[in-house]
């Protein structure tokens, strides 16, 4: 038995430094990070799609104004807040990991491929919420319901744009989506430097080829753990809402407004207001 506890334990310290680790798998059970030479020739090929469809949208009118001091203060913030807020939040990642490995299948931390700043692709880290190795077109449909605006969100669901009763959606998964804990991973994409820990929330690939080019604008910045849509509504809102709140964000962007969406971020998290 102490034997049994320590390999979980092993397991658990793996999975919550997933971050430096080179394999892991998607929810298509997939690798999609690893050392070999193909994958990261697709990712590069995934980079360079994106990169395009970004710099073509770049043809819409912008606001341009130099944040290089905004820039270099915000990434102090980064690495300050997220090294300490990853070292307080350890021992809860490492029980997260353990009650997800004991109660379903699969990694309890997920890499996706999502698209960051300047149409980049990287790895998004988050716990595990789902049953392992399910069919992705039934996410890849909403997104694109969703983008288009093709309906609105059902009477059922409470007018939150996420179905009320998701069967794929574990116990455990659920609550950790109601508290937004699955979103803790992400500490480890701020140190990298793949995310910030304010602006908008990043999109999945082929999200980001159902984009208008109006839409783009979201990937002038790097992309968030939480942002102003996220304070605002979260998933209540439309995509074309969500849109323009973030590039209302770009815009106005600055150290006391990140501090403001940080504060605000708390008492959202701790209502579960628009989460399921």
């Amino acid at each position: 038995m102490r034997s049994q506890l320590l390999g979980v334990f092993g397991l658990s310290i793996e999975c919550a430094i997933i971050a430096f680790v080179p394999c892991l798998k998607s929810d298509r059970g997939e690798t999609v990070i690893t050392t070999t030479k193909e994958t990261r020739s697709h990712v590069q090929s995934q980079s360079d799609h994106f990169l395009v469809l970004y710099l073509l949208s770049l043809a819409q009118p912008q606001v341009s104004h130099s944040r290089r001091w905004y820039n270099l203060t915000k990434r102090a913030l980064d690495i300050v807040a997220s090294t300490a807020l990853a070292m307080i939040l350890l021992p809860l990642m490492l029980a997260i990991t353990i009650v997800i490995k004991a109660t379903s299948t699969g990694p309890a931390i997920l890499v996706q491929e999502r698209i960051g700043k300047g149409g980049r692709v990287f790895g998004f880290y988050k716990f595990r919420s789902m049953y392992n190795n399910l069919d992705p077109s039934v996410d890849e449909r909403f997104a694109r319901d969703y983008i288009n605006a093709a309906h609105a969100a059902p009477a059922q669901w409470q007018g939150v744009f996420k179905p009320a009763n998701d069967k794929r959606v574990t116990p455990i998964g659920r609550l950790l989506r109601k508290t937004s804990l699955d979103e803790l991973p992400q500490l480890f994409n701020v140190l990298k430097g793949d995310m910030s820990l304010v602006g908008p929330r990043p999109s999945m690939p082929y999200e980001v080829d159902l984009y208008q080019p109006w839409h783009f604008r979201r990937l002038e910045v790097l992309p968030g753990i939480t942002g102003l849509a996220q304070v605002n509504g979260r998933s209540t809102l439309t995509f074309r809402e969500i849109v323009k709140i973030d590039i209302d964000y770009i815009q106005r962007r600055s150290l006391l407004l990140d501090l403001v969406i940080l504060l605000r971020t708390v008492p959202v998290v701790l209502s579960a207001r628009g989460a399921r």
